[in-house]
């Protein structure tokens, strides 16, 4: 699936990410009325902080790879998130009205703090 560069970095193979594009375009067109249109949807190994990322300028979707462990409605709720900011860049009303229009939203919501609480429970206090 992945293959091994000299400098020991991995680089998913183009399947993988026409995949994950597909399933966005399938979302997309379920949830959302087709009207987000990514132009590349792709798996990243640098987001630490966040889940997902969306630049609707060049239409690009990044999904943490943290998330390939999670379950699939959560990977969904993610893409539908970062779908809603081609439609809505800020995180305003608008844009939560698009996202709720996925069934399982608040579910997936409470699956990702809770996982983000028990991450850190292994962490000192600040």
């Amino acid at each position: 699936m992945a293959e091994v560069r000299r400098t020991g970095r991995r680089r998913r193979s183009p399947d993988v990410d026409a995949a994950l594009m597909a399933r966005a375009r399938d979302l997309s067109d379920r949830y959302l009325g087709g009207l987000p249109q990514p132009e590349s949807v792709r798996w990243v190994s640098n987001q630490r902080s966040r889940w997902g990322s969306c630049t609707p300028g060049d239409r690009s979707i990044r999904l943490s790879e943290r998330l390939q462990k999670m379950p699939d409605w959560v990977v969904d709720y993610v893409l539908i998130h970062e779908l809603a900011h081609l439609l809505e860049p800020q995180h305003d009303e608008k844009f939560w009205a698009w996202v709720a229009l996925y069934p399982l939203t608040e579910k997936a919501k409470g699956y990702l703090l809770g996982w983000s609480d028990a991450s850190n429970l292994s962490r000192p206090p600040d």
